[in-house]
């Protein structure tokens, strides 16, 4: 990492401070996929540009980053692009359907499709997210603000690959799991390399902050999870945490239904654990100890209800963080499309508003 870095000028920001577990003037926010279809400024952008064109270009990746901290008093940006890109690069047909979601015309079936994937440099395969990230970072580090890189977790990303797109039941993922240990095991090696790869260069490119999505690890068994999961996950957050470029940059790990897992998230090794609403925060706290710092766990519906509602929830999860160093606040998963952008804002600036009263209380 070099002498300039951006983590370096941003040590003192809240939500890097917070991600150290340190004291802050009041509890950072930021919302994930708060750069999306509840914005207007986003949906005018898309209604000219698919998907795979947003995020192949640098500027307007850059742009839809920026939205919303233009519109927002967000404590950090995450970059515009999707967890699923660094598949292009290993030889999958990927597209974004309107109204469906991502599907992979070729996925993994078989052991020779396992066989047939490459693991090139993400510096051959996305050189467009080195650009983006650069620009944002330059945008955002004289505000103070740092920008999230991100990737998916290997199994949420094979799940993709494996099922061609979501699924309800991961039948063709489990299968392989269970009756393919060796191809699957195999899987898991490629996709390590790569997404060590991409949140190195993340960070290499000016990220101050990485986040791992295993979105659907929930759907596992600890059994399944321990076996099969846990050990790449695992050996990714090593190779980043190991890396001199990146060993400095906090690394959040995020998924959901996972509370009975909790244990075995504790010891992938990342220094956030980010948890959903099925857990309450206090509750979490305890299952992952005080040496981590936690964020969430609003549920996302909640943005859609009236705001006695929404206050009283925003309240509760505040009293159960308790003024302890190491809250960011988030939401559970991802701001649902349709979101009203004003209570996003009245979100934002209530949670600040009240963390910086208490802890103006707390000080005198």
């Amino acid at each position: 990492m070099s002498a300039n870095h951006p983590i370096d000028t941003l040590a003192d920001s809240r939500f890097i401070r917070a991600c150290r577990r340190q004291p802050t003037d009041a509890t950072p926010i930021w919302l994930m996929r708060q750069a999306g279809r509840y914005m207007p400024e986003y949906r005018a952008i898309r209604e000219k540009v698919s998907m795979l064109e947003a995020i192949r270009t640098p500027e307007l990746a850059h742009a839809i980053t920026m939205q919303p901290i233009n519109a927002f008093a967000m404590d950090a940006a995450i970059i515009f692009a999707d967890i699923l890109t660094p598949l292009i690069g290993m030889g999958l047909s990927l597209d974004f359907v309107k109204g469906e979601g991502p599907a992979i015309d070729n996925p993994i079936r078989t052991a020779a499709d396992v066989d047939a994937l490459r693991t090139p440099p993400t510096a051959e395969t996305m050189p467009f997210m080195t650009d983006a990230i650069r620009l944002c970072a330059a945008d955002l580090t004289p505000r103070s603000l740092p920008l999230i890189g991100f990737a998916g977790a290997p199994f949420t990303l094979a799940s993709y690959a494996i099922e061609g797109g979501g699924s309800r039941n991961y039948q063709m993922v489990k299968g392989m799991i269970w009756d393919a240990p060796d191809v699957w095991r195999r899987l898991m090696e490629k996709l390590v390399i790569v997404i060590s790869d991409y949140l190195i260069m993340q960070v290499q490119a000016g990220a101050s902050a990485l986040q791992l999505f295993d979105s659907w690890a929930g759907v596992l068994s600890p059994a399944d999870y321990a076996q099969s999961v846990a050990p790449y996950t695992r050996q990714i957050i090593a190779n980043v945490k190991s890396n001199p470029q990146s060993a400095r940059v906090p690394l959040i790990y995020f998924s959901i239904g996972t509370g009975t897992l909790l244990d075995q998230v504790v010891a992938l090794g990342s220094d956030v654990i980010s948890i959903d609403w099925h857990l309450s925060l206090d509750r979490a706290w305890q299952y992952i100890g005080s040496d981590r710092a936690i964020q969430g766990n609003l549920d996302p519906v909640l943005l859609f209800s009236e705001w006695p509602a929404l206050q009283a929830n925003v309240d509760r999860i505040l009293a159960e963080a308790n003024g302890r160093p190491g809250h960011i606040f988030n939401l559970g998963h991802g701001i649902l499309p349709g979101t009203p952008v004003e209570t996003v804002r009245r979100l934002v600036d209530y949670v600040h508003e009240k963390t910086l009263i208490a802890q103006a209380s707390a000080e005198r």
